[in-house]
């Protein structure tokens, strides 16, 4: 401990010294049980260092979340879909500066460790939390998670606005069963596609704390990845907090089972870097007590303790809390910089910005304001939607208001949904009163009607139009209608579908489970039977599709607004089935294109959709996310013109599921997933957008005909507003390897830049580049490598528009022939498999393969053979025990010449590993290169790894130490 000689103050107090000093000071004087404490996400005060409570983690993915009204700006999807950093940046420091606000109302509720932005690459668009990504390319996900992080952060040398945390470390695009699964990252889509992500805002420094994800990574949770120390924090000389995801320490040794006790597996979380525990809310005791078992049974040292507490501590000391107010220009933000009319302004500019022009045959977009009558028709027209993460609107604009105020005809509007009233076979129907109660009547009118929001999958909503409110269950299962909108964590307004071709239904609802009963008294209550459930006649009190087909045909334009409620059909805890819009939806747009062939769609949603149809037969289709409170002004002004749509698509749209691999298949190299493999035809392309004006290319001109690594190279391209609107256009590079000893990506995002140009202007846009860009990881020698090849480059408006082209020869390395004599094939570094998937070597170091079905292989290729191969040795573990055969063969996994064959009794613990060295066969061929196989003969082994010797070693056989 230490004191300022300047002031007399503790050291931890005097902005002066270090901030290690000062760290170590504050570390110092912590007891024990006081360090243990602060491991939690809510720490306690320590009264008597003068040290208040602390919360880490306030939700700020797209403006403050959850924390009442703040600033809303388009959800993340859409912010990336503007291209434009430095506008992300922008949206990032107002999200900061409201946290600030916000922090001054409640300084220990409203923290300042910002819990954003999520930077998980969207690798299927089926993923629930498609809208709190950026895109499915690495480069891009990275650019847009720094700006938003450095907009957090803020710009002052020494501290922080706020202390900006990523989301979610690693592999994490599945919400089904995402605890206990598994997702598989061979070490090249690792390197090349997952780890760049985290790597970019980490190494600019934009991100102070990472937050790992609730699946297993190769067989290992998420919190407990190595990669956290040998891979995260390499990237930067600064320190790295790593905060749990919510209830997720307790998975560990709860649901996936990874460590017997829960004091085991808080001492692994420790050792492997995790840094605080968000757990069972903010009862803290229960972290303390496993943390503090760990402690006592020698499963951890105090240095652990010391070296989390640490780093959490640190970004206190960074983000001002025990230096006087003077120096941090950060602490004087009050709470009247929220909803400022500033940040207003900007949230238009994000939203208008964001819209993607997908389609606009024969130029029927912009319409003009007076040119006549339109309809606005459709479920999202009148509605602006909040999702999990949003923060309170400050107002809406929906897209009917927005349209409406720029038109000069008439504007009609019409959801386009069911009226409906449910009615019991005695003659009562359920009545919605002025409150929130639901009741039966023999009444009629508003009160027993009923809005009918199908949203398919099986599921609907129900607004009363009495009360504007949606029908829900309580969590207490009493029948209501609460909330103006269905949200919460637990969507209790979800019912089962209702038919409204006649007859008789029962509601249902999702979250309970259970249906609706009204007893002889009125009584209206869930019971768990449906054959105890009452059964309702549905009486249409009018049909939506007939009065939407009536605003079509008499507007000389229609404008159908429809795509997903954030909250419905995906979302957090639930991923997409597939990529179709809802039927209702389907057919109201089939229907209005039909009847007014002046019809623009308008698709408002959080992911892609397969707008097969729609792309057929309406003339013109627009995209935006759910843009936050200016969505229906952005909306209108580029609809009539006003502001010319520059958005571009940051995830390819599919035509179909069928298009995708499985959504827990993670190997995008092997399954030909995303832009950068995808070898069919996509519905529209990653970085697809259109305008209304057109910009014409120049030649693409290199400032060299080769590069090396470590040099540079300067890409230009000139390109010009050859239209006759202002329009910006985001000028896009890719590249991809001519030639290479393993599968290239297709087309690959080098750089881009979004530029502004007025008619007839150009620009020169240029583009720096190093010898080192074109690297892609190798697993033979396991890093970075830069391979002699030519690589085309290509500028255009979407990766699949080449507007000018050129080659480039990169000068890196020819790697050597590998020998199979001497060689080690780590297991895990193959260059093809069959059932085969990945796996954890020990419980905290490693990776290995574990095959799913008899005859899994993992593939090598390009294997110098000959009869200088004298034993091959096999180490092995057993998912299940019993006898095992693996054979290595050349050329074929079935069929191919025997080089060895090996059989062992494994035991059945996954982590007991052993090995065997059996000779070579003698019929080896002449000197030859080849692919070689390694196949196993059933489910359940695990393989870490073969050598092939040239000299005899010692038969070994049983387990080994690990």
């Amino acid at each position: 401990m230490s004191t300022s000689e300047e002031s007399g103050q503790p050291l931890f107090r005097d902005p002066g010294a270090s901030l290690e000093a000062r760290v170590d000071d504050l570390v110092s004087r912590l007891t024990t049980a006081e360090k243990i404490s602060l491991l939690h996400q809510r720490q306690p005060a320590v009264p008597r260092l003068g040290i208040a409570a602390f919360r880490a983690g306030t939700e700020a993915l797209h403006g403050v979340a959850w924390l009442g009204t703040a600033t809303v700006f388009p959800q993340a999807i859409g912010l990336a879909s503007t291209w434009n950093p430095e506008l992300v940046r922008a949206v990032g420091d107002v999200t900061g500066t409201e946290a600030r606000g916000f922090h001054d109302k409640d300084p220990v509720e409203h923290g300042l460790n910002l819990w954003a932005p999520v930077v998980n690459p969207l690798r299927d668009p089926r993923w629930g939390r498609n809208e709190e990504g950026y895109s499915e390319d690495p480069l891009l996900t990275s650019v847009m998670g720094t700006a938003y992080a450095s907009g957090l952060r803020g710009d002052h040398p020494v501290y922080l606005k706020t202390a900006p945390t990523l989301k979610h470390f690693l592999g994490y695009n599945n919400e089904t069963d995402r605890c206990t699964t598994s997702s598989n990252l061979r070490a090249r889509v690792l390197h090349e596609y997952e780890l760049p992500c985290f790597r970019g805002p980490i190494a600019a420094g934009a991100a102070v704390a990472v937050m790992p994800s609730y699946n297993l990574v190769n067989g290992r949770p998420a919190h407990l990845s190595p990669w956290l120390n040998e891979h995260l924090r390499s990237w930067t000389d600064g320190e790295i907090a790593v905060m749990s995801d919510a209830m997720a320490p307790s998975n560990v040794a709860g649901v996936q089972a990874y460590h017997k006790t829960q004091a085991e597996a808080h001492a692994a979380m420790l050792r492997a870097g995790l840094d605080s525990f968000t757990d069972e809310d903010s009862v803290h005791v229960v972290t303390v007590e496993h943390v503090t078992e760990a402690l006592a049974r020698g499963l951890i040292t105090e240095d652990y303790v010391d070296r989390a507490v640490g780093r959490v501590l640190a970004l206190r000391v960074r983000l001002g809390e025990f230096d006087p107010p003077g120096g941090n220009p950060y602490a004087s933000i009050s709470q009247d910089v929220i909803d400022q009319p500033a940040h207003r302004r900007l949230a238009l500019e994000a939203a208008r910005q964001s819209v993607v022009l997908l389609k606009n045959a024969e130029g029927l977009l912009p319409l003009d304001p007076a040119a006549g009558s339109i309809a606005v028709i459709g479920t999202h027209a009148g509605v602006l939607f909040e999702d999990w993460y949003s923060g309170t609107l400050p107002y809406a604009v929906t897209p009917h208001d927005g349209i409406a105020a720029l038109n000069r005809g008439q504007t009609t509007f019409e959801e386009g949904v069911d009226r409906i009233a449910l009615r019991t076979l005695d003659g009562r129907y359920l009545t919605a009163e002025p409150g929130r109660s639901v009741t039966v009547s023999r009444g009629s009118g508003d009160a027993v009607e009923f809005d009918l929001f199908d949203w398919g999958h099986g599921v609907c909503t129900l607004r009363s139009v009495r009360t504007g409110r949606f029908l829900a269950s309580t969590p207490e299962a009493r029948l209501v209608t609460e909330r103006t909108m269905p949200g919460g964590w637990n969507v209790h307004e979800l019912f089962g579908s209702i038919s409204t071709g006649g007859g008789t239904c029962v509601l249902r609802n999702v979250v309970l489970e259970r249906f609706v009963a009204v007893r002889d008294d009125g009584v209206i209550e869930f019971v768990s039977d449906e054959a105890d459930a009452t059964a309702f006649a549905v009486e249409v009190c009018r049909y939506g599709l007939a009065r939407a087909a009536a605003r079509a045909a008499e507007a000389d334009a229609a404008i159908v607004v429809v795509g997903n409620d954030p909250h419905i059909n995906g979302r957090e805890t639930q991923d997409r089935a597939d990529l179709k819009l809802p039927p209702a939806q389907a057919e109201l747009v089939e229907m209005v294109c039909q009847l007014n062939p002046r019809t623009v769609l308008v698709v408002v949603s959080s992911y892609p959709y397969a707008l097969v149809w729609e792309d057929e037969h309406v003339p013109a289709i627009l995209w935006t996310s759910h843009g936050g409170q200016e969505l229906g002004r952005a909306l209108a002004e580029v609809v009539f013109g006003l502001s010319t749509p520059s958005g571009k698509l940051t995830q390819t749209w599919y035509r179909d599921a069928d298009d995708l691999p499985d959504l827990f298949d993670y190997d995008i190299i092997r399954t030909r997933s995303t832009y950068l493999y995808f070898d069919g035809e996509p519905l529209y392309p990653f970085g697809h957008g259109l305008s209304y004006t057109t910009f014409g290319y120049g030649d693409l001109v290199l400032s060299s005909p080769a590069v090396r690594p470590g040099e540079e190279l300067t890409v230009s391209v000139e390109v010009a507003n050859t239209g006759a609107v202002p329009g910006a256009e985001v000028v896009q590079l890719y590249g991809r390897q001519l030639e290479s000893r393993v599968p290239q990506p297709l087309r690959r995002l080098l750089a881009f830049e979004r530029v502004t140009l007025s008619p007839g202007e150009r620009r020169l846009v240029q583009f720096v580049l190093r010898g080192d860009d074109f690297w892609h990881w190798d697993v033979v020698s396991g890093r970075e490598l830069v391979e002699t090849a030519v690589h085309e480059l290509w500028a255009g408006p979407s990766s699949q528009v080449i507007a000018s082209r050129a080659e480039i020869q990169v000068v890196g390395e020819t790697p050597p022939p590998r020998r199979l004599a001497g060689a080690t094939l780590r297991a895990d570094c193959f260059d093809d498999y069959a059932e085969m998937t990945l796996a954890d070597e020990t419980r905290e170091q490693g990776t290995v393969v574990l095959s799913t079905a008899s005859g899994a292989w993992l593939r090598f290729d390009g294997l110098r053979v000959d009869d200088r191969v004298t034993h091959a040795t096999v180490r092995l573990a057993g998912q299940t025990g019993g006898q095992a055969v693996v054979r290595v063969r050349l050329d074929d996994p079935a069929t191919g010449p025997v080089v060895a064959d090996a059989v062992v009794t494994l035991s059945c613990d996954p982590h007991t590993w052993q090995q065997i060295t059996v000779p070579a066969l003698p019929a080896m061929p002449e000197p030859s290169t080849r692919d070689v196989y390694v196949v196993v003969n059933r489910a359940g082994v695990r393989l870490a790894e073969v050598i092939f010797s040239e000299e005899r070693t010692p038969y070994l056989s049983g387990p080994l130490k690990t």
